[in-house]
């Protein structure tokens, strides 16, 4: 029996779906995030000067660590996207480095990834 080179459509389908399931989930949060903070810089009108100084700090670590998350959240979301294109394309699944299938295990845990485990802990090391 020769070695498998690329998913079927069925099972591509099954892959464009959680996909798509993800990336609507992960369309949301960055939502969230970013109306978080718009309204942390609502709230930033206070007469309080003061106790305000303080509360500054606070407040720009919050907002950072906000902004880091939805800039991770947004390059999730790219890559999710990517993942469909590769599907569309017929290269879903295909490891860029060994150009042998991706097991299934592993694009059900991590669905963008373009790398078989094997090449991800090679490159590592």
């Amino acid at each position: 029996m020769s070695e498998k080179t690329r998913y079927s459509d069925e099972e591509l389908k099954e892959f464009e779906e959680l996909i798509l399931e993800k990336l609507e989930k992960a369309k949301e949060e960055l939502n969230t995030l970013k109306s978080s903070l718009t309204r942390e810089s609502d709230d930033s009108g206070d007469s309080f000067s003061s106790v305000k100084t303080l509360e500054d700090g606070a407040d720009t670590a919050e907002k950072e660590h906000l902004s880091q998350l939805a800039g991770r959240q947004q390059k999730f979301i790219n890559n999710l996207e990517n993942a469909l294109i590769r599907i569309k394309n017929g290269t879903y699944g295909i490891c860029v480095d060994t150009g042998k299938l991706i097991s299934k295990e592993r694009l059900k845990a991590v669905p963008h990834t373009t790398q078989s485990i094997d090449a991800k802990l090679n490159r590592q090391s």
